[in-house]
């Protein structure tokens, strides 16, 4: 299956065809918008500047990952066996080895549950901590209200000429900005930083425009922008105000230090190494390269995670690179001084079925879509290493310890971040809108 399919086979194509390119796209000029403002953030003191989230698209297995059942009868527990973690009496599966055995740097929480057992609702409900006001189906994009990514670009703005919200390779379904705006859509990074000619699109000079032709250029443009457009500044000239961008644009690509962020190849070969030589490895490393530089939220899309059919297969060959990954990440900010100022995040749309099945057509065994179980790993910040929150039932069928909801988590995330969750927003038409319906967050975690 596709790293940017689910089941429902929506991929990038199915967004611009719901007319959603541009912000898909992450085109340089409007991402850069991003930077225009600053929130305050209602005095609340800050414990995180950035928060990396590695979105698990398609609904990671609990089972198969954080919360193994080995008691339960073999039509459910599965394949796999355990792992004891470095905290006595909790057990991972058996290829979540080095997680396993760093779980004293990070948080699992185990009692998150829902209502929302499709890709697009339960995607939206977990991005942004609002349920979807329709009813909507798996394959839908759907934006009733900002993702996390949007609102802490709209509230914390970024440095170093750097859009503040990065997606990689792609923007997921509902992680776009809503009424917030295309400025705070994320910049996406679809090239692959694996590659030895890795470019960020939109971020170098065309080989054809460098030195005096490039020049050039900005100077024409420059004599262009002198010319006095009626009414521009009384009217609100939307030109006008996409002149600010477009030299943001300049400033990022001759930016020595957004230059350098994109440019892994800098990294000490045994750092890329422990990351991984893959795209996720690669991106979770430079992800890292943008915290350092000033960006407070990117986004790592990590599809695939959608197993309706051969689910031991298709883990046994991905879980020891991604628990590698996701491993290294958390100890490389704890060495570099920066896991108390950076949240690590993984997670998906929800959990899945207890039961093992084979769909029509199917001979592998899968499991389905389940939101009333999953997993959740978040570092730094913070976050007390050690502690899992919460607990499913023997068989992993639904949480039943201190039971929390999408809200009480994405309430987590602001509040690391300074941001509260309690904060009223305003649309363009004046509607209010609070950020987060329920601004609990977790308290074993704040």
């Amino acid at each position: 299956m596709s790293l940017s399919k689910n089941c429902e086979g929506a991929t990038r194509r199915d967004c611009l065809r719901l007319g959603l390119g541009t912000l898909i796209g992450g085109g340089l000029v409007d991402a850069l918008r991003v930077r225009g403002i600053a929130a305050q953030t209602n005095g609340r003191e800050a414990q995180a500047k950035a928060c990396i989230l590695i979105w698990m698209d398609g609904g990671p297995t609990h089972f198969e990952t954080f919360d193994p059942k080995p008691d339960a009868p073999a039509e459910i527990r599965g394949d796999f066996g355990t792992v004891a973690t470095k905290v006595p009496g909790v057990h991972f599966s058996e290829h979540m080895t080095k997680l396993a055995s760093s779980l004293d740097k990070f948080a699992m929480i185990r009692s998150i549950r829902h209502n929302q057992g499709n890709h697009g609702a339960g995607n939206h409900y977990m991005m942004t901590g609002a349920p979807p006001r329709i009813p909507v189906g798996c394959g839908a994009f759907v934006s009733f209200h900002p993702s996390m990514g949007s609102v802490a670009a709209h509230e914390l703005g970024g440095r170093n000429a750097l859009p503040s919200y990065f997606s990689m390779p792609q923007m997921s379904r509902s992680g776009g900005p809503n009424f917030l705006g295309a400025q705070y859509a994320p910049f996406v990074v679809s090239d692959d930083p694996n590659r030895d000619n890795f470019r960020v699109r939109d971020v170098a000079v065309p080989k054809d425009l460098l030195g005096d032709r490039f020049d050039r250029r900005t100077d024409l443009r420059s004599l262009v922008d002198r010319m006095k457009r009626i009414n521009d500044e009384a009217a609100g000239d939307p030109v006008t105000a996409l002149d600010t961008y477009y030299q943001q644009g300049y400033d990022l690509v001759l930016s020595q230090d957004a230059q350098a962020a994109f440019d892994v190849s800098r990294e000490d070969a045994k750092v890329r190494d422990a990351y991984g030589r893959n795209s996720f490895g690669q991106r979770c490393l430079l992800s890292r390269r943008l915290v350092e530089a000033g960006v407070p939220f990117i986004t790592v899309y990590d599809g695939g995670w959608d197993h309706h059919s051969d689910i031991f297969g298709a883990c046994r060959k991905r879980l020891p690179d991604w628990d590698a990954t996701v491993a290294t990440l958390i100890s490389d900010l704890d060495e570099r001084g920066m896991l108390e100022s950076t949240l690590v995040v993984a997670l998906g749309e929800f959990g899945r079925t207890p039961k093992i099945s084979t769909l029509s057509g199917q001979t592998q065994p899968g499991r389905d879509h389940w939101a009333n179980a999953m997993s959740v790993l978040i570092a730094g910040g913070g976050i007390p290493g050690g502690t899992v929150v919460g607990a499913t039932d023997r068989t992993g069928h639904s949480a039943i310890e201190n039971v929390l909801s999408p809200e009480n988590f994405v309430s987590t995330i602001y509040t690391k971040l300074g941001i509260d969750p309690d904060k009223i927003l305003y649309t363009p038409q004046g509607r209010p809108s609070h950020l987060v319906s329920d601004p609990t967050p977790i308290r074993e975690l704040c």
